[in-house]
């Protein structure tokens, strides 16, 4: 006997009895879409501890040179604009929220909702960016540049500032990618809720998108007051 049947009367076993047609989503390995939701949500947990691994790893990092440089990474810090760190701030947990909530809509049936609450998520990533990357041009503008093109007039002679900068970009600008690379999924994420593919049946990669989003959302609550907000 062939596999194409046997595959066909697992699905046919799976998603006839549904008028949803979320069953089309079901793997042939997967038993249903419980299970495979199941693995999906392992799976994308598994993803984000090596994400918390990474930062971890520049944590620990920045942590031992604030140690040793402890001076210099407080008057570098106040160079920071504390104003535009609260704003990335309010961007990111406001949109955490929106997506949160599209999330709640394709519960409950109501994808045209959610489908303008991903796209004020994106929105929201988007403009996060705008704001750091008008920040970056302000500190390159005022020689604040990582390593050794570090010019900053007013901070010298302040030992392990320019580490600061070195590690402000490092790790701020990966986190931007992070933002840059969620906002790109969730656009595609966005489109399929448009076409109706999600339901509270099945919503795994609008579900694991999520837990990317607020994951990326998290990771700047530590790095906020890490970096602009040392006393």
């Amino acid at each position: 006997m062939s596999a194409e049947p046997a595959v066909a009367d697992h699905a046919a076993a799976h998603g006839d009895d549904h008028g949803d047609g979320a069953d089309r989503f079901l793997q042939h390995h997967f038993q249903d879409l419980q299970v495979q939701a199941n693995a999906a949500r392992l799976g994308m947990w598994l993803f984000l501890s090596t994400e918390i691994l990474l930062f971890g790893g520049l944590f620990i990092c920045y942590s031992l040179f604030r140690a040793l440089y402890h001076d210099g990474f407080h008057a570098a810090s106040h160079h920071l604009s504390a104003l535009f760190g609260m704003i990335d701030t309010f961007i990111l947990v406001t949109s955490s929220f929106t997506m949160a909530m599209a999330i709640h809509f394709v519960g409950i049936g109501k994808k045209n909702v959610a489908v303008v609450l991903l796209l004020v998520t994106v929105a929201f990533g988007f403009g996060f960016l705008g704001v750091h990357g008008y920040e970056y041009w302000e500190d390159i503008r005022a020689g604040a540049l990582p390593g050794i093109h570090f010019h900053v007039p007013e901070l010298a002679g302040k030992q392990g500032a320019a580490m600061f900068f070195t590690l402000y970009f490092a790790m701020t600008g990966l986190h931007s990618l992070h933002v840059f690379v969620g906002a790109i999924v969730l656009l595609v994420i966005t489109y399929h809720t448009w076409k109706g593919d999600y339901s509270a049946r099945y919503m795994n990669p609008l579900e694991n998108g999520g837990l990317y989003w607020h994951l990326i959302d998290l990771i700047w609550i530590f790095l906020f007051p890490l970096l602009y907000l040392i006393a």
